[in-house]
């Protein structure tokens, strides 16, 4: 399944379906979160288009976006979700509140990876070019991929814990589009457990 950036900017962030829906009605801290959630969905398909090769690569914008990203992560997303704030148009199950540890951990982890991505991106990408680097065909979806079941989406140490992948300055020594893969598959791992996917 060739990765594009409109399939990362779906399966990356809840943007998606909210900017097709314009907030359905939303008002308070839904309408918040939301926008928010658009925010960080416009930042992760720039740095996906970046990141794949289609834009030149640009330390700057990918630090700024890293920068967005980690302004509404951790205890700026978790304030978001106040108990009981589900129903429509939200796309919040209920599973974020019967574990929130779980999904607090992944909104701090998004804080880390974006940190790492922010400090990476002097690095520049692992294989410049074409579309040949880490987000390239299949890199992130299907088959065998690092997005799949038994890639990082599992139980693994680049995914926080005890791994070394859990300390900035390991992120930092990474290429860029490594460092962005781990925050995508944040972005990805905590929408297919806590959002109600719509039609």
């Amino acid at each position: 399944m060739k990765f594009t950036a409109l399939t990362a900017a779906g399966a990356i962030l809840l943007a998606g379906s909210v900017a097709a829906y314009g907030h359905g009605g939303a008002s308070g801290v839904v309408k918040e979160r939301m926008e928010a959630m658009e925010v960080m969905g416009k930042v992760m398909k720039s740095l996906s288009s970046i990141m794949r090769g289609e834009k030149d690569y640009d330390a700057d914008a990918v630090r700024k976006g890293a920068e967005v990203i980690g302004t509404h992560s951790g205890e700026a997303l978790t304030k978001l979700f106040p108990e009981h704030s589900t129903g429509s148009p939200s796309e919040a199950k209920h599973e974020i509140w019967t574990d929130w540890d779980e999904f607090s951990a992944l909104a701090d982890q998004l804080g880390l990876f974006a940190s790492g991505l922010g400090k990476a991106a002097g690095n520049g990408l692992a294989h410049a070019g074409g579309g040949s680097g880490m987000m390239g065909q299949g890199a992130m979806m299907g088959g065998n991929s690092m997005m799949s079941q038994g890639g990082m989406m599992g139980a693994s140490p680049m995914m926080g814990g005890s791994g070394h992948m859990s300390d900035p300055e390991s992120l930092a020594q990474m290429p860029a589009d490594g460092v962005f893969n781990m925050l995508a598959q944040t972005c990805s791992a905590c929408h297919s457990k806590f959002r109600i996917e719509k039609n």
